[in-house]
């Protein structure tokens, strides 16, 4: 069975670029300190942990690095999906896309799904709700959306920054402790490659807010223009 293309190219390409510090912690640093111990146990441990661990480790990392980008910065930022862009762009308070074609999209979605959307009025006495009803909304466009190979190729964009900082997080974790065993160890190449490892790790949790929103307003862009053309 063929591999999905989202899975390839927004989990599985971000994992790759962050298990490196976890696959070093593992590979140089468990090795060393145990490999005698393991060895007489396991005549073929190098094998196992130079190939089979580390495949494991990194398909282990595909959930762990969904699950942080979700239930973290997603969480925080999106407050799950009540204010993601996709919720945001069509509330009557928000300038992001002009009122006419909100006006054409809340008419659209009513037609098509019998989802009746609050007016201007009703939102802004219980915006709650409002958001809400356009979550639900935008589930059934994305539904009505799924062979769309433009918005997937922009969901795919999206999927790929989004896991690749919530991988961020797990790779500065074991950067750091690559640093602290090379001190404690005396390495100094190894103490050199935590520090970069460190410097490179952080840089996409410094900018995850403008990342995450800015590619989730161009993936709601699509997604709106995609549907008022079917």
């Amino acid at each position: 069975m063929a591999i999905p293309n989202y899975y390839i190219r927004a989990r599985l390409f971000p994992t790759i670029l962050t298990a490196i510090p976890l696959l070093v912690f593992v590979n140089v640093i468990v090795s060393n300190l145990y490999y005698d111990k393991l060895t007489s146990i396991l005549s073929i441990l190098p094998i196992l942990t130079n190939l089979g661990l580390s495949t494991a480790l990194v398909f282990l990392m595909v959930q762990l690095n969904r699950f942080t980008a979700k239930e973290i910065f997603q969480r925080i930022y999106f407050q799950d999906e009540l204010k993601m862009p996709t919720t945001n762009h069509l509330l009557w308070s928000d300038t992001f896309f002009e009122q006419a074609i909100k006006d054409k999209i809340h008419s659209k979605i009513f037609s098509k799904f019998e989802i009746q959307l609050q007016n201007a009025n009703e939102e802004q006495s219980d915006e709650l709700k409002s958001r809400k009803q356009i979550v639900t909304a935008v589930s059934q466009i994305r539904n009505t959306l799924r062979e769309n190979k433009l918005l997937l190729q922009h969901n795919i964009e999206y999927g790929f920054f989004r896991n690749l900082i919530g991988g961020s997080v797990i790779a500065l974790i074991f950067s750091i402790a690559i640093f602290i065993y090379a001190i404690s160890a005396n390495e100094h190449n190894l103490k050199i490659v935590g520090v970069i490892l460190t410097f490179i790790y952080i840089i996409p949790l410094l900018l995850s807010k403008l990342m995450i929103k800015r590619f989730g307003n161009y993936y709601s862009k699509i997604l709106y223009e995609q549907f008022l053309s079917i």
